[in-house]
């Protein structure tokens, strides 16, 4: 590009504020440059989930920088930001929130998100805000929503405030180090504090009209921003009907559920009855299948709308050699069609570091337990 990249460090950037300070980087000197369509490139990378909890004294730690270095030198460029709008609000987190409290930004907190933005475009990654948990909808249980985002208009006004302020706060970056990822896999719950309770997908039109509302919020704030809505019915739903927005599209890489989410508590109400699983095994789990169950998303992409999969893994009592046997086979058909992937998290139990799996030989990497064999699988695509 012939223009030399400005060198900023952290204080530099939240001291003058990080929009502010990052305006001064040209157009593609952070993460991979966009395609001229509306394919997205081939990242690879992890979730962070600095800001998952909706309770800001439950959150982990903040994810030391130098993660950051470690991902940029094992060849990954996306970290993909799962945040519960609750965490940077200034509330009394002790009682359900309140409408009248949805929009008390609290700067303080917000600040924190901007340290973790910054410290990843330092070292050149593509970052991915997206709220996991938005005001009126989580796919998750344990807050109580004081409306619901599918149907009150209130809840998509809030909505909407909140990527108004995301997008007007980052308008200033390049288009192709930060993208805006809409609501964490939407769905219709019948209890929202039944974290087993039956879901099923939103109405098409319903989830048109809320992604149109928030598109149109963020592209009067930045007209070019990079805009990911999640696939329907928890993620896994490609959604042609969203295509006339202009906006790229995010799946899961999460099928059969009863491979990712082997014994996962927030999933089974009784973990131990579970049969261990297989991989391949039967018409139902194995390769083909695969390609089919993405064929929608590969659709999608021969329509013109850039796909990538923002989450991806599997919980640590799944059999080691049966989730790199099946993980490989998810990532590599995603391959063939140029997606990328993001791995949960880093660090846990998704992920490949400390994942406190029983029968893996971990490799010591700075006092951190290293799945090394699942590195470089993640690295082999």
């Amino acid at each position: 590009m012939g223009t030399e990249r400005k060198t900023l460090t952290r204080r530099d950037a939240i001291g003058a504020g990080a929009a502010a300070a990052l305006a001064a980087l040209p157009a593609g000197a952070t993460g991979a440059r966009l395609p001229a369509s509306n394919r997205l490139p081939q990242w690879k990378g992890f979730n962070f989930l600095d800001f998952f909890s909706p309770d800001p004294s439950h959150a982990r730690p903040a994810t030391p920088g130098v993660f950051f270095d470690w991902m940029r030198d094992w060849g990954f460029d996306f970290v993909r930001v799962p945040m519960a709008y609750p965490s940077y609000l200034d509330i009394d987190y002790s009682r359900p929130i309140t409408p009248e409290e949805v929009l008390r930004f609290d700067e303080a907190k917000i600040a924190k998100v901007d340290a973790l933005v910054v410290a990843a475009l330092e070292r050149g990654l593509h970052v991915s805000l997206n709220l996991h948990r938005a005001p009126g909808y989580c796919i998750n249980a344990g807050f109580q929503e004081p409306y619901n985002l599918w149907y009150d208009d209130e809840a998509l006004e809030a909505f909407c405030a909140h990527w108004r302020m995301w997008s007007k706060r980052y308008s200033a970056f390049p288009s192709d180090s930060i993208s805006f990822d809409l609501v964490n896999e939407p769905s219709l719950r019948e209890d929202m504090n039944d974290q087993f309770g039956k879901r099923e997908a939103v109405p098409p039109a319903v989830y048109h009209r809320v992604a149109s509302a928030a598109v149109e919020t963020i592209r009067a704030a930045k007209p070019d921003a990079l805009i990911i809505a999640d696939g329907n019915n928890g993620g896994h739903v490609a959604v042609p009907e969203l295509a006339d927005l202009g906006i790229a599209q995010s799946c899961r890489g999460y099928a059969p559920f009863s491979i990712s989410h082997h014994k996962a508590p927030w999933v089974h109400r009784d973990p131990s009855s579970l049969p261990t699983p297989k991989w391949p095994d039967g018409p139902h789990a194995n390769r083909a299948w695969l390609e089919d169950f993405y064929a929608p998303w590969f659709d999608l992409q021969d329509a013109g709308v850039g796909v990538h999969c923002g989450e991806s893994g599997c919980y640590r009592e799944t059999p080691h050699d049966v989730f790199l046997g099946w993980f490989g086979d998810v990532i590599d058909v995603l391959a063939e069609r140029g997606i990328g992937f993001a791995l949960w998290e880093l660090r846990g139990d998704f992920g490949i570091l400390d994942s406190r799996r029983r029968d893996v030989d971990y490799e010591d990497w700075y006092g951190y337990a290293l799945d090394r064999r699942l590195l470089t699988l993640l690295q082999s695509v």
